[in-house]
């Protein structure tokens, strides 16, 4: 008896403590991602980076450290490891097509195959982000709000947490699909003045005749005159 005692009191300790290592992990990788994108705001300047490229920037940081810092606060960071995950993995995949990219223009079919998985992306966010949030949550008990154990799972907090996501989605998406319009644009012009330009460029097809005139007589190309037609007596 004693034993079974000492043998439950050990396996408890030892779930006890792989859980508090897991929420410390948990916790060091949100600070270290929360301290990563705080640092990008000062390197804005010392990369001095162009006026007209400083809001987008600002604005991407900003959506980083809200949903990060978001995730964190409200204990939605499994969640938040997942689609931290799909994003990054988006990036991962731009990045590379971009280095095939630079290395040679010619490889630029790396580019469709991110644009695919960026769409997949946004989608896969919507669509765990309301079966997690909108389904998952609304079945639990504790249904009220508790500050000293980090529950907040009420309807407005999963309601707000809902629209916050799906209004960046959709803002991304939006641009996504207005910068792709845009560069399918440019190509169709780019297309139509290589086009006029070949077109410029190719040399007019001169006309020559079978012969030259000489005394009033056609002759060949070799200088011999044509054989005369025979006319027939009445």
């Amino acid at each position: 008896m004693v034993v079974l005692v000492v043998v439950k009191l050990r396996a408890e300790m030892v779930m006890d403590c792989s859980t508090g290592l897991e929420r410390f992990q948990v916790k060091f990788f949100y600070l270290c991602q929360l301290a990563y994108w705080l640092h990008v705001l000062p390197e804005l300047y010392f990369q001095k980076v162009r006026k007209e490229e400083t809001p987008r920037q600002l604005l991407y940081i900003s959506f980083y450290l809200l949903h990060i810092g978001a995730a964190y606060l409200l204990n939605l960071t499994r969640l938040g490891l997942v689609l931290l995950f799909l994003q990054y993995l988006s990036e991962l995949g731009f990045h590379i097509a971009r280095l095939f990219y630079f290395t040679d223009e010619s490889h630029n079919k790396l580019f469709k195959v991110w644009a695919v998985g960026f769409v997949l992306t946004r989608l896969f966010t919507l669509t765990l982000s309301v079966l997690v949030v909108g389904f998952g949550l609304a079945r639990m008990e504790n249904q009220w709000l508790d500050l000293e154990t980090g529950n907040f799972n009420t309807l407005l907090f999963r309601m707000t947490v809902l629209l916050v996501v799906c209004l960046t989605q959709a803002w991304l998406l939006w641009r996504f699909i207005h910068f792709q319009l845009r560069r399918w644009r440019e190509y169709r012009q780019e297309q139509a003045v290589r086009k006029r330009v070949t077109v410029k460029q190719q040399p007019k097809p001169v006309k020559r005749d079978a012969g030259h005139h000489e005394n009033g007589v056609i002759k060949a190309e070799n200088g011999a005159s044509p054989r005369p037609k025979k006319v027939k007596a009445p």
